[in-house]
């Protein structure tokens, strides 16, 4: 038997190490500068990116050593997971998500144990603010919605692979954000229009967004509030709840649930696409720790499991309920119910 050793351990204590490393090399625009097949020396890296020969040298030892760059000849060229998703202008850029996180989140969570003791978030004061939204910091909201994006569209390619809409023709994306599902998934379904529903100024960046996706005659945007009670907007024959629910406590989830049911035709289905935890809440880790997150972010959110959903599911009137798992950025499977 190998012995017992406290390894693992170091490998959680030094775990911000790569992500700074990380954050560091893409607000640098390394791996856009390695677009194509580049190739950089510490030299280069001295001239190009204004670093003295140390910190030039470290850098790329270190993205070489997380899998972000690979060894060529006496340089470093980009490895095939960051020419795709960490040059600026790629389809599936996801840089967004990693400059949200190191701007955002990384110094409140040095605070979690603040969090943990009085159940309040970090990253805005609910006693000022109304939401996390709440902010006059264009570039942080800025921020937010290029990581929402940089995250969403990679997931939405996943679910239009795995999950059957059942023929579905109409789609409505609650709390829908930059556009990012209805974006992918029209491109992928040509049969397929979507509605964004989501705050007026969301609708705005959404609308933007399919302007230049060039989908404007396929999705539109419905402006308004879902938390208001007033209902969804009908005319749909599925309900996308994307990476949203996590940010509510369950009676929210409950009630958001039953107005998908109320506005459905008959057939029509329920998406929650989301990370979802394990039955006995034991992991995954990528869900767990997504919910910590929330704990950071938000008042009331938490990662559900897939049995939690499916019984709210079950409550609001829906059947044929089933579990599709597959691996993605922002979710790792969808919880799908029918209206009979």
């Amino acid at each position: 038997m190998d012995m017992l050793t406290p390894t693992p351990l170091m490998g959680l204590v030094t775990g911000f190490w790569s992500f700074k490393t990380f954050a560091a090399a893409v607000e640098l625009e390394l791996f856009t500068r390695l677009a194509g097949g580049q190739v950089i020396t510490v030299a280069d890296a001295e001239a190009e990116l204004g670093l003295p020969e140390r910190p030039a040298d470290l850098l790329l030892a270190a993205c070489a050593s997380l899998g972000l760059l690979t060894r060529d000849g006496d340089g470093y060229r980009n490895s095939a997971l960051a020419e795709e998703f960490l040059v600026k202008g790629k389809p599936y850029y996801f840089g967004g998500q990693v400059a949200y996180c190191d701007q955002r989140t990384y110094l409140p969570w040095h605070r979690i144990g603040e969090a943990l003791r009085t159940d309040r978030p970090l990253t805005w004061d609910p006693a000022s603010q109304e939401s996390m939204f709440d902010t006059a910091d264009p570039r942080m909201l800025e921020s937010f919605w290029g990581a929402m994006y940089s995250t969403s569209i990679f997931t939405a390619k996943a679910l239009a692979q795995h999950v059957d809409l059942g023929g579905g023709r109409r789609l409505l994306d609650v709390g829908g954000g930059s556009g990012a599902y209805p974006i992918e998934l029209c491109r992928l379904l040509p049969d397929l229009s979507a509605t964004v529903f989501d705050l007026p100024h969301v609708c705005e960046i959404a609308a933007g967004n399919v302007a230049r996706a060039g989908l404007g005659d396929r999705i539109a945007t419905a402006p308004g509030d879902f938390l208001t009670g007033e209902g969804l907007p009908a005319g749909h024959d599925v309900v996308l709840f994307s990476m949203i629910l996590h940010d509510w406590d369950e009676a929210t989830n409950q009630r958001l649930l039953t107005q998908a049911y109320e506005a459905l035709p008959r057939d029509g289905r329920v998406v929650i696409s989301e990370l979802l935890l394990n039955a006995d809440r034991t992991g995954p880790p990528a869900a767990a720790l997504m919910g910590m997150n929330m704990l950071v972010e938000t008042v009331a959110g938490r990662n559900y499991s897939d049995a939690e959903y499916a019984a709210w599911l079950r409550t609001a009137g829906f059947t044929d309920i089933e579990t599709v798992h597959f691996d993605a950025p922002g979710a790792n499977g969808a919880v799908i119910g029918i209206k009979r």
